[in-house]
């Protein structure tokens, strides 16, 4: 399973451990993932996601998982909530 946000993109990044002599070693820093189930108000549906802790935060800054997926940029969302974001567009389309 890889260390990426479903929603964000957000993945791994690297930089360096800094020891108190000032030596300096590279390592990762990787995201704060959690498992998560998020309701979609027009489907009707839950779905459970593997997002990052600031990626549930702006699920609930625009208001919902639906608002999120409406905005966000396809490049960024994994595959799976691709196929949500197209559900939910055409579910609107038929209402």
């Amino acid at each position: 399973m890889s260390r990426v946000c479903e929603l964000t993109g957000k993945g791994p990044t690297t930089g360096n451990k800094v020891s108190h002599a000032n030596n300096k070693t590279r390592r990762r820093f990787l995201p704060n993932l959690n498992e998560v189930t998020l309701m979609s108000d027009v489907l009707g549906q839950s779905f459970k996601l593997r997002i990052s802790a600031h990626g549930l935060r702006s699920v609930d800054h625009r208001g919902g998982l639906d608002a999120f997926l409406a905005k966000a940029k396809d490049v960024e969302l994994s595959d799976k909530a691709l196929k949500i974001k197209k559900a939910i567009a055409k579910a609107q389309a038929a209402a």
